[in-house]
């Protein structure tokens, strides 16, 4: 067997392998509540009444940069439903509260992921198989309840002669700016912590360009209690099913900024069985 022959067999058994939900899980049940929603306050009553499911988690050593010293091994996952919206509680131990994102320094994040169409990788999907991804970032939150920090609160000790802006016009600045000097989406602000997000595989995360997800996190005592929701019905084409009655499934993905961890070095869960009640 050539070398190219051998590298597809082993690209198409990684996908076998990773497409089929495991079965260490139990099945996420989202119950249905009497409650309005969405689902956005991780300290509402209604969460007592989902079942809790431990979501194991494994370290990301299939695709560089690997990370094998994670530092969030389990996840305790709820999940609830009105019939117009999902929600999804999760839970995780973690010692420190770190959301800034500087140069040396990343802040805790949490992601939940469905398949869109048919079968697909509980990595970021396959090509073919598209995966819709709803991720918390604690950074994004403390921007929305303190306001966005500007150079003196990231960086203390940089000194500013003169920026762009101020001695050039707005079209020549936009070269000086950065992420948003090119309309970078993560760049913008956003009125939700959670980013919606779409995939088909390893590099081509995207985001998408309406956003319906929202969702809030609380940090107490050394644990993140984070809740994630979204609209059960699909919004615009290339949205998940999660309307009542649908059998599904969701996976995971933490990081712990605390522990340097940030793009590919992350804690990620297989997929799991999701069942939206009526």
């Amino acid at each position: 067997m050539n070398k190219t022959a051998l590298h597809c067999s082993l690209a198409t058994l990684v996908v076998a392998m990773v497409v089929a939900p495991m079965a260490a899980a139990d099945t996420l049940r989202a119950v249905p509540v009497d409650a309005t929603g969405p689902f956005n306050d991780p300290e509402a009553a209604f969460w007592e009444e989902a079942p809790t499911v431990t979501v194991r988690l494994n370290p990301q050593q299939v695709t560089r940069p690997h990370h094998a010293d994670i530092a969030v091994t389990e996840l305790t996952v709820r999940a609830v439903n009105n019939g117009t919206w999902l929600g999804i509680l999760i839970e995780w131990e973690d010692d420190t509260r770190d959301d800034w994102f500087l140069t040396d320094a990343f802040g805790d994040q949490v992601a939940v992921q469905f398949p869109v169409e048919g079968p697909a990788s509980p990595m970021m999907g396959n090509p073919g198989g598209k995966v819709n991804i709803l991720q918390w970032r604690a950074a994004f939150q403390r921007d929305l309840v303190d306001g966005e920090p500007d150079i003196r609160d990231l960086y203390p000790y940089a000194l500013v002669d003169v920026y762009p802006d101020e001695v050039l016009r707005v079209t020549d600045a936009r070269a000086f700016a950065g992420a948003m000097g090119v309309d970078n989406p993560v760049a913008r602000p956003f009125e939700s912590p959670v980013l919606e997000q779409m995939a088909e595989g390893w590099g081509s995360l995207t985001v998408k360009p309406m956003q319906h997800a929202d969702g809030w996190g609380v940090w107490e005592d050394g644990t993140w209690r984070v809740a994630i929701t979204r609209p059960a019905n699909q919004v615009m084409p290339g949205d998940p099913d999660l309307s009542p009655g649908t059998d599904t499934l969701a996976a995971f993905a933490v990081w712990d900024g605390g522990n340097r961890e940030v793009g590919g070095r992350k804690s990620w869960s297989s997929w799991i069985d999701l069942k939206v009640e009526e």
